[in-house]
Parts: C-alpha cells; sequence; structure tokens
C-alpha cells in the first residue's frame, strides 16, 4: 500500500499524527523511487453539498472503471484479467448506485452527463480513485508486470474504501445515504481482498 493511502486511511480512523513520506521505502533507504504513481485522495471541497459530492464520487468511479476495463484487456495474466473485468464491472454498479441516491436526494433525475454541472470548475474528468489521472495510471502500467500493477490497484481501491468512510460521516443521518456508501465500503473492502489474494499467489 502506498505512503499516502495509509496516511489517509490513518487519518480517517483518528490518529493525529500522521506523515507520508514522498517516495515511500525506497526514499527512506536512499533509493530512488521506483514504484507507481502515487495516490491520494481526490480533493472533494469543503461544505459541499451531498449532491456534489455524489457527482465527484461517480466521476472517480468512471474513471475507474475505464482503468479497469482497460487493464482487462492488456495485462497478459488470465487471473489479472478476471480480477479486472469483474473490477470494471463493479465500479460501473457503483456508479448506478450513486446516480441512484442522487436522484433520491435531488428529486432530479441522473441523466448520464449529470455531474458535469455539479462538480467544481477546472475538476479534470480524467481522474479515477485515489486521486490519479486515468492516463497517467494506465501509462504507468503499460509493460509493466502483473504484480506492480496489482500493488497499483490496491493502493486505488484502499483509497476509495477510505473515501467511502468519509462519505459515509458527511451524510449525517440521511439513512438512505448511509446505506448506499456501507454498501459501497463493504463491497471496496472485498476488492481489496481478492486483489491482495492474487498478488499473494503471484509472489
Amino acid at each position: 500500500m502506498r505512503s499516502r493511502a495509509a496516511a489517509s486511511m490513518l487519518a480517517t480512523l483518528g490518529f493525529t499524527n500522521v506523515s507520508s513520506m514522498e517516495g515511500g521505502i525506497n526514499a527512506w533507504e536512499g533509493l530512488r523511487a521506483a514504484g507507481p504513481p502515487e495516490t491520494g485522495m481526490a480533493h472533494f471541497p469543503d461544505g459541499a453539498s451531498p449532491e456534489v459530492l455524489l457527482a465527484l464520487a461517480w466521476l472517480l468511479e468512471e474513471g475507474s472503471r475505464r482503468f479497469y476495463a482497460e487493464l482487462s484487456g492488456s495485462v497478459d495474466d488470465k487471473e489479472a484479467q478476471k480480477l479486472f473485468g469483474d473490477l470494471a464491472t463493479a465500479e460501473k454498479h457503483h456508479e448506478e448506485s450513486l446516480a441512484n441516491l442522487y436522484t433520491k436526494l435531488s428529486g432530479k433525475e441522473a441523466k448520464a452527463d449529470f455531474h458535469r454541472a455539479l462538480i467544481p470548475n477546472g475538476t479534470s474528468e480524467d481522474i479515477m480513485e485515489g486521486g490519479m489521472s486515468v492516463t497517467e495510471g494506465l501509462s504507468w502500467a503499460k509493460g509493466k508486470g502483473v504484480r506492480d500493477v496489482l500493488e497499483l490497484a490496491i493502493s486505488l481501491e484502499a483509497n476509495a474504501y477510505d473515501l467511502y468512510i468519509k462519505m459515509d460521516r458527511n451524510m449525517g443521518e440521511n439513512a438512505k445515504a448511509r446505506d448506499v456508501f456501507s454498501m459501497l465500503m463493504l463491497e471496496e473492502k472485498q476488492h481489496l481482498s481478492r486483489l491482495a489474494s492474487l498478488l499473494d499467489r503471484k509472489l
């Protein structure tokens, strides 16, 4: 798990003295960082409405869907192909859950481009879980071994899990919203388990 992802999760759990070292363990050992691009929480504006938060979360899920769909067609490992394909399908289901929740909260239909009217100006649509550019992630993954790509995916999913913990808290007493985010948290945890299990088998 990458440094910023771990630091973000610890902060969410209530730890107050948390640091993230640029370059991770390789930098600590005096080596050049050689791992995947760092992931970190995508910026969610303070005081944003639930509808804006949902639109931003939807955008991250769409980016992750594209990322996993591309990986599924580009990696050579059959087990990884299937897992990334399954994750792409799961991200699509997450998009549907978020869009349905938006409709319930706003009373408006969540059309295919509903997020565009809600996301802050300047927000790139080339973004996925972990706040990473889809283009950057795919460019880095090209030609990498399956273990490296799985490690990046684990970092992305850890950030997604952390994100939904935070969003669950931001929904306050809204039981419908909290049910959705509890479901998403559970699914992200399952994704992490599947990715970690496959990585263990590839070591």
